[in-house]
């Protein structure tokens, strides 16, 4: 390696907007580059503003516009890739990344890990035999496996067969420092068209997408709009965009509150969107362990998030937020009519998520635990490679 630190090659089915994504940043950006050095492969496409984000400049990025249906047709230009980088570490993610596992054994590439992160929304439990055959079908190909919650750890163990000896559970961090409660005197965002006084704004950030189910949101919102009182002052913040966008705007023009509803689309000023909230709320069907949902925690925001997958290990109920059942739209507006009521609650709620936020979930934290993963995982292949 001519002296230069090892080098992780993270592999993703597409490089742009999303939480998984996001935690790949936050390593890259926080990991000591004395430590180890980094590439990024998508299996489609790295977006070129998304990439951006990442302030090393000694990182690389590739993509490889995949066709749809499996990734065989790609297994020459990765065994290439890995052979000509010669990576210490291909780190893949979730099910649509696995596949590249296999070239990179045959790449020789010593370490092997594999993170689960969530489920998609045509799996949303993790229930299909199907999937849970893929992945012990490539399990061979892993040496090591990351669950980002509980709920995945049982379920790698449990459901696709993988040692438990083989599993890690690593769970996201959040920047608490560019994530933090607003400061007296901070307002909306500047191109916000509820900056009123007394206003109650909702809202919640993520890719519009089946999985994210923003036309839950919106149906919720729209009953507890119907409530009257103190549920008049309730707006609705959505940021982010993606394919449900369109069925989005179907659903706020039927249920007439385009002038309640503002469908902020994707921006690059996250921490001060969450800032100009009141409330966060994740709607999702699935979900692994939620960077929103810390991010909104990190911000001082009580949370509404639906209870799947890693959510009830992130809001402690009647403590940071409230949890609520998966496309239950009754039981979400049931939630933020009790706190468009109820002012002080709001604030309990958010100062125990932050507080709980910088105790458990510190971004430094994380990245120290995949560090050392890599670092043990190199160690415990070198005897392997010197026989080689």
């Amino acid at each position: 390696m001519n002296g230069l630190p090892p080098l992780v090659m993270h592999v993703v089915f597409r490089f742009g907007v999303g939480g998984l994504e996001n935690g790949v940043v936050n390593l890259i950006n926080r990991m000591p580059p004395d430590r180890f050095r980094h590439a990024v492969v998508a299996l489609t496409e790295c977006e070129p503003a998304f990439s951006a984000r990442i302030t090393r400049p000694d990182v690389g990025f590739v993509s490889l516009h995949k066709p749809a249906g499996h990734g065989v047709r790609l297994y020459p230009q990765l065994y290439r890739l890995f052979r000509e980088q010669r990576p210490a570490v291909v780190h893949t993610r979730n099910l649509a990344a696995l596949e590249a596992a296999v070239p990179a054994r045959a790449a020789g590439v010593p370490v092997r890990i594999h993170g689960e992160h969530g489920w998609d929304v045509s799996d949303p439990q993790g229930l299909r035999r199907k999937f849970q055959f893929i992945r012990r079908l490539y399990s061979p190909f892993v040496g090591r496996y990351v669950a980002l919650s509980g709920q995945i750890e049982a379920y790698l163990a449990d459901r696709v067969g993988i040692g438990a000896h083989r599993i890690e559970r690593i769970c996201n961090g959040v920047d608490t420092l560019r994530f933090r409660p607003a400061a007296a005197g901070e307002t909306a965002l500047p191109d916000c068209p509820f900056r009123e006084p007394g206003l109650i704004r909702v809202g919640t950030v993520g890719r519009l997408q089946a999985v994210k189910d923003q036309l839950n949101l919106v149906r919720a919102f729209a009953l507890a709009c119907r409530e009257g009182g103190t549920a008049d002052a309730l707006r609705l913040v959505i940021v982010g965009d993606g394919p449900l966008r369109g069925a989005v705007e179907d659903e706020i023009r039927a249920a007439g509150l385009a002038d309640r509803v503002w469908l902020a689309g994707e921006r690059s000023d996250v921490p001060e969107a969450m800032r100009a909230l009141d409330v966060f709320v994740l709607p999702s069907r699935a979900e692994g362990i939620s960077n929103t949902i810390l991010e909104a925690m990190a911000s001082g925001l009580p949370v509404v998030a639906t209870d799947v997958g890693g959510n009830g290990e992130l809001v402690v109920a009647d403590e940071t937020g409230r949890l609520v059942p998966p496309a239950a739209p009754d039981a979400l507006a049931r939630e933020l009519c009790a706190y468009a009521r109820n002012a002080a609650l709001r604030h309990a709620h958010g100062v125990a998520g932050r507080r709980r936020v910088e105790a458990e979930f510190s971004l430094d934290g994380m990245v120290a635990r995949y560090a050392e993963m890599y670092r043990n995982e190199l160690a415990a292949s070198a005897p392997s490679r010197l026989s080689a």
